[in-house]
Order: C-alpha cells, then structure tokens, then sequence
C-alpha cells in the first residue's frame, strides 16, 4: 500500500481503555511497536488535561496532547499550553442557564479546575474515579470565574432526553459552540473550533506532518471530525452503526483489544506492505 502513517491519534475512553479504564498489555505493547516502527504517537480526549496524565504516563507520551476536545493543546508534560480556543464568558453563562433550564446538570471547566454543584451527583464519582481528578464543588456557578472555560458538560441519566438537549443547543448556539456527546450521558460544549477534527489540523501543523499522514481510531460521535481530517480512520467495534460508517475500517471492541488489533493490521500491515512493495 502506498499511505505512509507517520502519526497516530488515538481517542481514549471507549477505544484506548477498557470499560474498566484499564490500558492492557496488548495496547501497551502496540503502542511500542508504532514507535519501533518510527510512527509517533498520542491520544486526544474530551476529558481534561490533568485527567489524561493516566494514560500519558504509562505509554511515555512525548507528542502533543488535544485535550477539551482539541480546546486546549498542551505539551507532554500535560502543563504547558501549546493552543488554546476557550469558551466566550457570555456563552458560558448562558449555556449553563440553558442547560438548568432543559433539566441537565452541568460541570464547568476551567483551564485548569473542574466545578461541580453536588460531589454526589449523577457520574461524578465514576469520572472522578476515571481520570484520577477530584472536582471543586461550589453553590454557584457565580462563584466560578467563567473567562476561562474550556468546556461545559451536560450530565443526565436521561440519555433520550440529554440527546435532545444536544440538539436544542446545537440550534440554539449555532456558531457559537461546538456540541457533541462524548458518551450517551455527556454531552461535551466548547469553543465552535475546538473539536478532534481541529486538533488533528493542529497537531499536523505542530508536529509538520501532513494529514494524509496521520492515522485515527475512536468510538464515539465526537471522533467522527478527526476520522473526516485523517488519512486514515478507524472505528471502534463498540462504535455506532453510524460513527463506523465514517471510518475506513472498523476493528473489534475495547473489550476484545481493539486497539491492539488495529494497529497490528491498519497502520503497522500497511506500513509492512508499503515497505514490502
């Protein structure tokens, strides 16, 4: 074949991780072959960027990192502000109204906290569990200082009713946010730009590799803009019908390793046939 993959991006919930948010030693091991290969690589996330260090750490990530979606691009050492597109101060304030309204809870993001109203409301736990971050936890969000939000999440038990909550929002801010569910009961707001596909147009630029060089794998409707920027997208088995219609190829779930199989036979089988050529 003749697509040469010089980068790899990887989503990280739902495609890198378990369900259990376990990296396995077969992902592990693929990530090593890649760079063996002399193919970079690094993930990109809704979650924030002190709640990637989970993932970073073990796998020795030295490229790039889009965390927020793309919303702020960070250095390796998950500090170092390489891109930045936060939220205007009055689209935070008024997300956050109609999200109260629309009976959808809310967790704001800052650049560097994440604010909650209830340490026991619904997935706080389980997300603090997932990304090894505690939340501050405040009466109001007008205790926040909302210049520097990164991202606002929707949080609902009601996944019918978060679903048409994204929609509602997508009308209602046109223009102003870029809103997408990140999971079934997450619903992901930030900067109109700041979403996967432009984070792969940033690290091309970052890292000067073309995007026709750069390879994506992810499972969910948020990974469907970095798979349209990509030369080559690949699907999760756990994906959508829909997200896997957008890909080039779909691999097995993330309960049957299916990023290490991926890699084994999209980016590292064409690598091999390209050189074999």
């Amino acid at each position: 074949m003749s697509r040469e993959i010089r980068l790899v991006v990887s989503d990280v919930d739902g495609t890198l991780v378990t369900k259990n948010k376990e990296l396995t030693p077969a992902a592990l091991a693929a990530v090593c072959r890649i760079r063996e290969a002399g193919i970079k690589f690094t993930v990109t996330s809704s979650r924030p960027a002190q709640g990637l260090r989970v993932v970073a750490e073990p796998l020795a990530i030295t490229e790039p990192i889009p965390s927020f979606n793309g919303g702020l691009i960070v250095g390796p050492d998950l500090k170092t502000v390489l891109r930045e597109k936060l939220l205007e101060q009055i689209v935070a304030e008024r997300l956050i109204e109609a999200l109260a309204a629309a009976r959808v809870g809310a967790w704001v993001y800052t650049d560097e906290h994440w604010y909650v109203l209830d340490a026991k409301g619904p997935y706080v736990e389980h997300e603090e569990h997932a990304v090894k971050v505690s939340p501050v936890v405040v009466r109001d969000f007008n205790e926040v200082k909302l210049d520097r939000v990164a991202k606002i999440v929707g949080v609902s038990e009601d996944f019918d009713g978060l679903a048409s909550a994204e929609k509602a929002i997508q009308f209602a801010f046109q223009g102003a946010v870029s809103a997408t569910r990140s999971q079934k009961y997450y619903l992901d707001i930030t900067h109109p730009t700041a979403n996967k596909g432009e984070g792969i147009l940033m690290l091309s630029e970052l890292l000067d590799i073309p995007t026709s060089q750069i390879a994506t794998i992810g499972d969910m409707e948020n990974d469907v803009f970095m798979f349209e920027k990509s030369g080559l997208s690949i699907a999760m088995g756990n994906a959508t019908p829909v997200v896997q219609s957008h890909a080039k190829f779909v691999t097995t779930t993330n309960e049957e390793e299916g990023f290490a199989n991926a890699m084994n036979k999209y980016v590292l089988g064409e690598q091999a046939g390209r050189h074999s050529a």
